[in-house]
């Protein structure tokens, strides 16, 4: 049997977090840029930006984020690092990534929420011209911040206009923050009528996953806790509802304690509409290469799984219908 070449294999990723994927090199960039000290070593600077293999939860995970927080407060920065996670995902053959990111965590210095979009299209735009990717943006809004503060975030994104900022998401601390505490915020976004995507199922609550399907989010971001739950994965597929599934963050979480808590091969038997990503991949020191042999290596995996779920992750992302058409015609030349 042939080995497969996972690393030339097109690839499509929905759940990229701008904060959680930029590189060292980068990094360091930002550093010096925002005047500030970081450690010379690049082994002891990866301690402060990657998670442990083994978080004792998701809070713990999300820790390394901090780090970052500083170096991202201008239009400079959110440029570079948009730049930069593009070029990385290009580089392993991704031909269309959704790169999304918190307006707030970037408003520290001044900022307005209409600038930190710019600034971050503006960086996927120059990947685009360079490497040929499609990149776009999704705007987060953070669950446990001030309710009043998220509103005007969402309201004022809204108000932008530009053709690569395509959609929103909500992102942070699920465990104390599920859909039913900021409902007014989803049903705030689902007002707008773009598209949307959701964090749920990542906290070991089933409720929190039921409650998104209900609300009618047609994207979910982890959904780890299917694997636990038959009849709501029955729902999940009756929905019609996207899987953005995330393996080396959720093991790393603990969302998945084992592998065998991963959903992957039950969502697979169920009909489920699967996304293989990396959620983070400098916190999870990952990239969709790395996910691919983890798939192939765990699930038996084959170029045939994988053609399948990037043509998933064509039709549930939130490209216009010419990029689709584009899309999903460069996946089937790339796979024949």
């Amino acid at each position: 049997m042939t080995a497969i070449d996972f690393h030339k294999l097109a690839k499509i990723e929905l759940h990229c977090h701008l904060d959680g994927s930029l590189s060292l090199s980068t990094i360091r960039h930002l550093a010096e840029l925002a005047q500030i000290d970081l450690p010379e070593d690049d082994e002891e600077l990866k301690q402060h930006v990657t998670a442990p293999v083994t978080c004792e939860s998701l809070l713990e995970y999300l820790e390394s984020f901090d780090y970052i927080r500083p170096l991202l407060q201008t239009n400079e920065a959110l440029t570079i690092a948009a730049y930069d996670v593009a070029k990385q995902a290009a580089l392993e053959n991704v031909i269309y990534i959704e790169v999304r990111f918190a307006p707030e965590l970037s408003m520290d210095k001044g900022l307005t929420v209409t600038e930190t979009i710019d600034a971050v299209c503006q960086g996927l735009r120059q990947a685009q011209e360079e490497f040929g990717i499609i990149a776009k943006a999704l705007v987060c809004g953070m669950r446990q911040s001030d309710q009043s503060l998220t509103a005007r975030i969402l309201d004022e994104a809204n108000q932008v206009r530009d053709s690569d900022f395509v959609g929103f998401d909500f992102a942070g601390d699920e465990l104390n923050y599920g859909p039913a505490a900021i409902k007014p915020l989803i049903e705030q976004v689902k007002s707008y009528n773009r598209p949307m995507t959701f964090h749920a199922g990542e906290c070991g609550c089933p409720a929190f996953l039921a409650e998104s399907i209900a609300m009618g989010i047609k994207r979910n971001g982890h959904a780890t806790i299917l694997a636990q739950e038959p009849e709501l994965l029955d729902e999940f597929v009756k929905n019609g509802v996207t899987g953005e599934l995330c393996l080396t963050s959720n093991l790393q979480t603990k969302a998945a304690v084992t592998v065998d808590d991963f959903p992957y091969l039950k969502m697979k038997a169920a009909g489920a509409n699967i996304t293989i990503n990396t959620d983070n991949r400098t916190v999870s020191d990952t990239n969709l290469t790395k996910e691919y042999e983890l798939y192939h290596k765990y699930f038996d995996s084959t170029v045939q799984d994988f053609y399948a779920h990037n043509k998933t992750a064509i039709e549930a992302s939130f490209a216009s219908d010419e990029e689709k058409e584009e899309l999903l015609a460069r996946l089937a030349k790339a796979y024949s």
